[in-house]
């Protein structure tokens, strides 16, 4: 999410001169150096002490340790966390501030097609706000949530929604293969169609259900697949799995949010 954001920012206009990472792993260090001009540490020094937004994005379970070093230089910036399950409390408590944004966005931010919710704590101002949606803007569309709690289920939604995509792509890339079609064919067939029926959906105000009852002639080939999935109970396994997701992102705050 870091490259996605830096990357946005960059195509957007600002200069990779006025973004510095903290990247430990020397690898990934010289990746960020290579692809996108920006000058990285192997740990922060006061030179972040001028920084006016600071983004987390690190694992869950090393956000307090990477904290540690990072805050007595940066109380005065805006601080935007990525990390999944992270509280606002447990940030605010562990940087020294209460100008803390928490989002949750996902992978398609890589290619500008990202879905970001985003929550702000009381010590953001109204013009810092904007200033978020200028940063996150780079890398797709978002919005904002009202009470912290429903960035669990924007987690099990669009966080981690792109691996469902992903799921049933495969799911029908198999079964074009094993109906006779080449494996480059079946995945062709099923990212268009999959691309093609979210721009529909996107571009009208009928809800799903309209839309899928559209293309679902009683006794014809769609019927016959939706009726198969409804018997195998295809959507209540699906309903559960993101709960299972949702109840995940709520652990991760109990676990590594510990203030």
């Amino acid at each position: 999410m870091a490259s996605a954001i830096i990357g946005g920012l960059i195509r957007e206009g600002t200069s990779a001169g006025q973004i510095t990472v903290v990247e430990p792993f020397a690898e990934t260090a010289s990746r960020l150096r290579q692809e996108l001009g920006v000058r990285v540490l192997s740990q922060a020094d006061s030179s972040v002490s001028h920084a006016q937004l600071v983004v987390w994005a690190v694992k869950p379970q090393v956000f307090k340790e990477a904290a540690d070093s990072v805050a007595p230089l940066t109380r005065q910036a805006l601080h935007l966390s990525v990390a999944a399950g992270i509280r606002t409390d447990s940030i605010c408590h562990w940087l020294g501030t209460s100008q803390v944004v928490r989002c949750m966005p996902n992978t398609p931010a890589l290619v500008g097609k990202g879905m970001t919710a985003m929550f702000a704590c009381e010590g953001v101002s109204p013009q810092q706000k904007v200033w978020v949606e200028q940063v996150i803007a780079t890398t797709g569309q978002l919005l904002w949530v009202d009470q912290e709690q429903h960035l669990d289920a924007v987690t099990a939604l669009s966080g981690s929604g792109p691996a469902y995509v992903f799921f049933f792509l495969e799911a029908m890339t198999e079964a074009g293969m094993e109906m006779g079609l080449t494996q480059q064919q079946a995945y062709q067939l099923a990212v268009a169609t999959f691309a093609g029926a979210a721009s529909l959906a996107a571009a009208t105000t009928e809800s799903p259900q309209v839309l899928r009852q559209r293309v679902t002639s009683k006794g014809g080939t769609t019927y016959a697949a939706m009726t198969s999935m409804e018997n195998a109970g295809v959507k209540e396994a699906f309903i559960a799995a993101m709960r299972a997701a949702e109840q995940r992102a709520r652990e991760l705050g109990d676990e590594f949010g510990n203030a």
